[in-house]
C-alpha cells in the first residue's frame, strides 16, 4: 500500500479549461509585442503552456516559446532552500518582453529567481503566468501577473505539477494526502 493517496480534486477539467481560456484573453488585452517570449518553467507547466498557447493562438497572440528547468524540490514534498538553473532558455530574450509561465507560485523562490535571471539576460519586460497560486507558503516577496487559481497549503497533483515524476497526466488538480503510518 502506498503512504498516500490521490483521490481527492480540488481542480476539475471544465474550471482548468475555462480558466485558461480566461487567462489567455487576459494575457492579449495586456500584452502588445512584437517580439513575445513565452518561457515555461519545467518540467510542471508544460501542460498548463500548451494549453494556454493554443488558447493565445484564437486572440492572436502568437509568441515564440521556450523552457527552463529549475529544480525546487527534487523528490521531496518539500522546497530545496535555492532553486537553481538546470536547463537555461536557449531563445535569446535581449530586449523581448517575456512572460515566464509556472505550475504554482508557493515560496516565491523559484519564480524570483527566474525572473531575475530573465532581466539578466536582458528582457526588456517580464512577466509572470501561474496557474496555482498558494501565498500561504509564501516566503519571498512574489506576486504573479496572471493567476489561475489560489488554493490552499495542500500538496497537490495533475495537469502537469507531480509527486515524485508521477500524476502529471491527470486531467485534473488533486490533493495528494500522506497516510500516517501505523504501529
Amino acid at each position: 500500500m502506498k503512504p498516500y493517496h490521490v483521490d481527492d480534486v480540488l481542480i476539475t477539467p471544465r474550471q482548468l479549461s475555462q480558466r485558461v481560456d480566461e487567462l489567455a484573453h487576459e494575457m492579449a488585452a495586456g500584452i502588445h509585442s512584437d517580439n513575445l517570449v513565452v518561457i515555461g518553467i519545467l518540467r510542471g507547466s508544460f501542460i498548463f503552456l500548451a494549453d494556454l498557447v493554443r488558447w493565445c493562438s484564437m486572440n492572436d497572440v502568437h509568441p515564440r516559446i521556450d523552457f527552463m528547468i529549475m529544480e525546487s524540490y527534487g523528490s521531496g514534498t518539500k522546497p530545496f532552500q535555492e532553486p537553481q538553473v538546470s536547463r537555461d532558455c536557449s531563445i535569446d530574450v535581449t530586449d523581448a518582453d517575456v512572460v515566464v509561465v509556472d505550475d504554482i507560485l508557493d515560496t516565491g523562490r523559484t519564480l524570483k529567481k527566474a525572473v531575475a535571471h530573465l532581466k539578466a539576460k536582458g528582457a526588456r519586460t517580464v512577466r509572470t503566468c501561474v496557474l496555482l497560486d498558494k501565498p500561504a507558503r509564501r516566503i519571498v516577496p512574489c506576486q504573479a501577473d496572471y493567476c489561475g487559481f489560489t488554493i490552499p497549503d495542500e500538496f497537490v497533483v495533475g495537469y502537469g505539477l507531480d509527486y515524485d515524476g508521477r500524476y502529471r497526466e491527470l486531467p485534473h488538480i488533486a490533493k495528494v494526502t500522506f497516510i500516517e503510518p501505523t504501529s
